[in-house]
């Protein structure tokens, strides 16, 4: 298939959008149900998108687990992945719904993710295999580094960064990205990473179904508080940017409340992590109750229980940072300048002197 060609067969295009990184298309089956997306390399995007060779194999499947979201690797279709999911619209798209029953959808999803995030992440990984750090974060690293060139944009972002956050905050941010390639510290190793956890990726069911997490090309290998800290990085964003949000912020819903109140971005980061401490079964590390108990601050050593670690909510802040500083990098890369960067540099700044605390919620670190 070419990269514009439809679908052969009974599929009807619903939706379709994209930048000069990925090009997604959804189209409704008509023989087996449910929806196909198609996600295809963007005209700035070199290459097919593939899942890597080695990593893509060892994604669980429908053994995720109980709750859990479905992983979907995509197959191979022209120079792009197909994926199988019951809904036609992402989680990011539902949180522009200002009605509370679609904030519920989205917890519902968000808790769905963590489960199989906490399945992805224990994985065994086969001994020997070389670091490869989600294609994300190296776009980051190259950014922020200047190591390679520039679309016009991508290279005025930089200049002004470097004029508003400084020499030392661009250390930091790479420092960090070291850090998530290669963990350091108690109890640190490297797992099997989504590498794009974030609402985009994760699409709750139309009706009947399950939630699907789709994945693929973005897959790595890394510090697991990278998932985590991209999917509250994506919420700390919404918090940020949204006037929705904002009101639900200061209203502070929760969707256990009769339904009637849309969840703040905050709720939702404590739905998220706090599953995802839990561990299989509801219960903590090691089915010893549940992990993420501590003093809250956000910014204390890694969560343990009976089964080892958990994640460490310092480097979860800092890798939510990761997170938004990537897609202002890619928004100026693949989208083109917009004067909002600017006011992105100024929030970046903020997160980078706090080390992304606000990303992890008191209470569940």
């Amino acid at each position: 298939m070419a990269e514009t060609a439809p679908l052969t067969g009974a599929a009807v295009l619903v939706a379709e959008h994209g930048t000069g990184l990925q090009v997604t298309r959804v189209y409704e089956g008509q023989d087996e149900g449910g929806f196909l997306w198609w996600h295809g390399p963007g005209h700035r995007h070199a290459g097919p998108l593939r899942a890597p060779r080695e990593l893509g194999p060892l994604v669980p499947g429908r053994e995720a687990g109980a709750g859990a979201a479905l992983l979907s690797t995509g197959q191979p279709h022209g120079t792009g992945l197909l994926h199988r999911a019951a809904g036609s619209v992402s989680a990011a798209a539902w949180l522009r719904d200002p009605r509370p029953q679609a904030g519920r959808l989205v917890a519902h999803s968000l808790t769905a993710a963590a489960r199989a995030l906490r399945a992805l992440h224990g994985v065994s990984l086969p001994q020997g295999l070389e670091p490869a750090p989600p294609p994300g974060l190296r776009r980051l690293r190259e950014w922020a580094g200047g190591t390679v060139p520039l679309v016009p944009a991508a290279e005025r972002l930089r200049r002004h960064a470097l004029e508003v956050w400084g020499g030392a905050r661009t250390a930091r941010l790479l420092d960090w990205a070291d850090d998530a390639e290669r963990p350091t510290g108690v109890g640190a190793s490297a797992v099997l990473l989504h590498g794009w956890a974030s609402t985009g990726a994760l699409v709750p069911p139309r009706s009947r179904g399950r939630v699907a997490l789709l994945t693929g090309q973005d897959l790595g290998t890394g510090r697991r508080e990278l998932d985590l800290g991209w999917m509250l990085g994506d919420l700390v964003e919404l918090a940020w940017s949204s006037p929705l949000y904002r009101v639900a912020h200061a209203g502070a819903g929760a969707p256990e409340e009769e339904g009637t109140v849309l969840p703040s971005a905050a709720v939702l980061q404590q739905v998220f992590l706090g599953v995802y401490g839990e561990g299989p079964g509801g219960k903590g590390p090691g089915g010893e109750g549940a992990g993420g108990e501590g003093s809250g601050d956000g910014a204390s050593g890694d969560r343990t229980g009976g089964g080892g670690p958990v994640y460490d909510p310092a480097a979860v802040g800092r890798c939510a940072v990761l997170r938004v500083v990537t897609h202002m990098r890619d928004f100026a890369t693949y989208c083109e300048w917009s004067d909002e960067l600017l006011d992105y540099l100024a929030f970046t700044a903020e997160l980078i002197d706090e080390e992304g605390r606000r990303a992890v919620p008191r209470g569940v670190s």
